[in-house]
């Protein structure tokens, strides 16, 4: 039975934004196959539904729940202490697809899954392995760390220290010092960087793999020289600890990306800067317009996340305040963001663009800017960008699309004068706008007529005729619409009577 009708109605019933509670959970019955798997991680979903599948028996469900990105993580507390270390280790993994933005877990369920003593009864995955997928799921904020530092349970000092730099220097310190000689080990594992001689005699056993030393660790003077001799500078252009004298010399490398990070710097002295203005390179003297803005390192690196990035730029997005390697308790200021949104750079009004916590009044000023990127930058970043600049940036820039279709901002209506637009993605969602007097549903694209299928604008003989034809059903099964007894009376017909 591939792809009955049955089954392409459960899959659009589980997506109908119309559907109650009711109708969902009949979608957790193990009956309706995938339909209530992709329900369960692909949507928001009412808190009986969440309930349901909280605690539901098959595994599989509880799965499926840990996964999903669009309900309040919070819920999810439950699933940390799942009796299946498969559940627990999808839940530590976080969202399928690798979102722009991920949504940090609470610390209570962060806890509970790294104080975990096993991998649960099915012993599918240990307790390890649960942890490292948590640890590269982007579900930890930086402000876990700094917030268990001082924990009374040494396991979680510990594991404060995975993220050494962001800690500020009393709580490295405290760790270093700490009356439990595995946390005390740990730290001093971890300080390593910050002491030149220890980076010096750990460099040989990192080989080829060593650039990571040159951008981020304390140098010696023998590890500068040997920097330059091969040709490992570009590093060195951007690494806090790089001393002074070094950076004078950078600043007339034959490299304009070298001198350009030098530029970035926020601990130029005025002298380098103004040699740095005049320099023949473009991207060099635009770095070196933007001072005295990177005056810390947090706001050097707000500033190294967005400027020069492009346009179509689809980098994962970090929390809105970007700790320092230097200063990790002090991130940029409301008002610095503030201060870079009227500057006369671009590129300081694109990082203000890429705060979310920008005021209405700014936002409203910066989504008229001049300059593309900080329209897009907004629109994708900020939860008061209006609704036409996110129409905007998703008809002229499709590198975006799937972020912005994510966006609970994003408009469903509006776009009706766009419903013969040459590009059919952009025909599909105004195919489905509910202001749209007469769908296309003969429209020469698939996607354009399915879109056209979920308009909740058609009349109840249309949306049955689209319910019977294979290439339409599950779009007419999605369409908020459908009457909630149809709905019923479509799970009758496809699920068993139990």
């Amino acid at each position: 039975m591939f792809d009955s009708p049955c089954e392409r109605w459960l899959r659009g019933i589980a997506f109908n934004p119309a559907a109650p509670s009711d109708v969902l959970v009949r979608l957790l019955d193990r009956t309706a196959g995938e339909a209530g798997l992709l329900m369960c991680e692909g949507r928001d979903l009412p808190d009986a539904v969440v309930d349901a599948a909280l605690h539901h028996p098959a595994g599989v469900v509880r799965r499926a729940l840990a996964r999903n990105q669009y309900v309040d993580p919070a819920r999810l507390a439950r699933l940390a202490t799942d009796p299946s270390g498969l559940v627990r280790a999808w839940l530590a993994s976080g969202p399928r697809g690798f979102p722009r933005r991920v949504r940090p877990l609470p610390d209570d369920i962060l806890v509970t899954l790294l104080m975990a003593q096993d991998g649960g009864e099915d012993n599918k995955v240990t307790a390890k392995e649960i942890i490292a997928e948590l640890d590269s799921s982007r579900q930890i904020p930086l402000s876990f760390f700094r917030s268990i530092a001082g924990h009374e349970h040494p396991e979680l000092r510990r594991t404060a220290t995975w993220r050494w730099e962001s800690l500020t220097p009393a709580q490295r310190a405290a760790l270093l010092d700490d009356p439990d000689p595995t946390v005390r080990e740990a730290a001093q594992d971890r300080n390593w960087r910050q002491d030149p001689e220890r980076v010096e005699a750990m460099l040989p056993s990192f080989g080829s793999r060593n650039e990571f030393v040159f951008d981020s660790c304390a140098l010696s003077p023998a590890l500068v020289e040997q920097g330059f001799a091969d040709g490992t500078v570009l590093p060195m252009a951007r690494n806090p600890h790089t001393p002074a004298y070094a950076l004078a010399r950078l600043t007339r490398h034959p490299g304009a990306a070298v001198r350009a990070s030098v530029a970035a710097r926020p601990d130029v002295g005025p002298d380098l800067v103004a040699e740095l203005r005049e320099d023949p390179h473009e991207g060099v003297r635009m770095y070196a317009r933007l001072h005295p803005f990177p005056r810390t390192w947090a706001e050097y690196r707000a500033i190294d996340q967005i400027v020069g990035h492009g346009p179509d730029c689809t980098c994962p997005m970090g929390e809105p305040f970007i700790p320092s390697r230097t200063e990790p308790a002090v991130g940029p200021s409301p008002d610095w963001f503030a201060a870079c949104a009227v500057s006369e750079e671009p590129g300081l009004r694109q990082v203000a663009a890429s705060w979310p916590g920008l005021p209405a009044g700014l936002v409203e000023t910066l989504a008229q800017d001049d300059d593309e990127e900080v329209r897009i930058r907004l629109a994708c970043h900020h939860p008061l960008a209006p609704p036409h600049l996110l129409l905007d940036v998703f008809v002229t820039r499709p590198a975006h699309r799937p972020h912005l279709l994510a966006l609970p901002a994003f408009p469903r209506t509006g776009w009706a004068h766009l419903v013969d637009h040459s590009d059919p993605e952009v025909r599909a969602l105004a195919a489905a706008d509910p202001a749209l007097p007469d769908p296309p549903l003969e429209d020469p694209d698939a996607s354009v007529r399915r879109a056209a299928a979920t308009n909740p604008s058609l009349s109840p003989e249309v949306l049955e005729t689209l319910l019977a034809d294979p290439r339409t059903a599950e779009s007419a099964a999605s369409n908020p619409s459908l009457p909630v007894p149809r709905m019923h009376a479509l799970l009758d017909h496809c699920l068993p009577v139990s």
